[in-house]
């Protein structure tokens, strides 16, 4: 009875994941596939379509670009939290987690206060004589990244403060006694060593942008179109859920392929240090 206890408790879990997730998400993905005989026309229709594929390619652009940035950002702000005292580590996670807590269309509006053309950076730009107009960020590919940024740069760097917390400070300490300079013995020793959190940060941050839906629709709008609210618009409003299904299949596919590609870039990087040492 006891070898059959861990079982039992799981029973509940899978019978609400396989009633509520796994069930809806075959019988809307079976369709796509199998119409009286098993075929991929639907798929072929979907990147035949000129308009379709910019919406793949922006997506999928938007999503490697945030990506990248949150690592830049995300690496030398986790180091420096995570070398912090915890008095001050504590605050600072706090501070890190904060947007985190706020909902997403509050922030949302948020940058569209700051972006509009009668935001407050257009207006600041105006007033001190810079520009004569203001510029379009709104609606436009710059602003869903900056929103996506924002939401999502947190998650990279509670990932990253928990593996570089970890790092040994006295390896730092022995590449600087070798000669190396502060900032050399930061990519030499701790960005290799904090590549497992890059990784699973960046894979975090990369489902999330694709997969976002309220900071693509208000800051990007019908004008700039993503996977998300593409698939919102042929299910919601247009009731075509045969495309729905496509566009949540491709979602899904593009994701895990990319999660391979990052795993094998990390096990490429593994690779190359052991070969180094």
């Amino acid at each position: 009875m006891k070898n059959k206890a861990p079982y039992i408790l799981l029973t509940p879990g899978l019978i609400l994941l396989i009633v509520f997730m796994l069930l809806p998400l075959v019988t809307i993905i079976w369709p796509t596939f199998y119409d009286g005989k098993l075929t991929f026309g639907s798929y072929l229709s979907f990147f035949q379509n000129q308009y379709n594929v910019s919406v793949f390619w922006r997506t999928l652009s938007i999503s490697l670009i945030v990506t990248m940035i949150c690592i830049l950002l995300g690496v030398p702000t986790a180091y420096y939290i995570a070398r912090t005292s915890k008095k001050w580590r504590g605050l600072l996670m706090a501070m890190t987690l904060f947007p985190l807590l706020t909902n997403s269309v509050i922030r949302s509006f948020a940058w569209i206060n700051i972006l509009g053309t009668k935001g407050v950076i257009n207006d600041l730009l105006m007033n001190v004589g810079v520009i004569s107009e203001p510029i379009k960020m709104l609606y436009t590919d710059f602003a869903i990244i900056v929103g996506s940024v924002y939401l999502f740069l947190p998650l990279m760097i509670i990932t990253l403060v928990g593996v570089i917390e970890n790092i040994d400070l006295e390896m730092m300490e022995a590449a600087e006694t070798l000669g190396a300079n502060r900032f050399i013995a930061f990519l030499k020793v701790i960005l290799p060593l904090s590549v497992p959190g890059i990784i699973v940060g960046s894979v975090l941050v990369f489902s999330g942008t694709l997969s976002a839906y309220t900071t693509p629709q208000l800051l990007g709008g019908n004008q700039k179109m993503m996977l998300s609210t593409f698939l919102y618009q042929n299910a919601m409003t247009l009731g075509n859920w045969q495309s729905a299904g496509v566009i949540a299949v491709i979602m899904i596919v593009t994701t895990i392929i990319v999660m391979k590609l990052f795993n094998m870039v990390a096990a490429k990087l593994d690779k190359r240090g052991g070969e180094h040492a």
